[in-house]
């Protein structure tokens, strides 16, 4: 519950944030990309910086989770043999070394 409450007021804070600085800025600028020129107002290239960046953030993390996943699998099923094969070790009869 806390930890939803801290997502919705960080949020909360971005979104003050980007009103703030709408406010403050009423221009507009020229983005010169490799394939144009685009005139577009500042808080909305930055709005846009933010949400791709938000979204290659969320991407990286997620690939990251996967790639815990996997590992966490991995680990899950040699841990199984691992305990299958002290199991039968230790069923077999002890041999005496006379």
């Amino acid at each position: 519950m806390f930890k939803k409450i801290g997502v919705v007021l960080v949020l909360a804070i971005v979104f003050v944030a980007m009103l703030v600085f709408t406010r403050m800025n009423p221009g507009d600028v020229r983005l010169d990309l490799a394939f144009g020129v685009v005139e577009a107002s500042i808080p909305l290239a930055f709005a846009v910086t933010f949400v791709l960046g938000s979204a290659f953030g969320v991407a990286c993390t997620g690939l990251l989770l996967l790639r815990l996943a996997n590992d966490r699998r991995r680990l899950r099923r040699r841990l199984e043999t691992s305990e299958s094969e002290v199991s039968r070790l230790r069923s077999l009869p002890l041999t005496d070394a006379d």
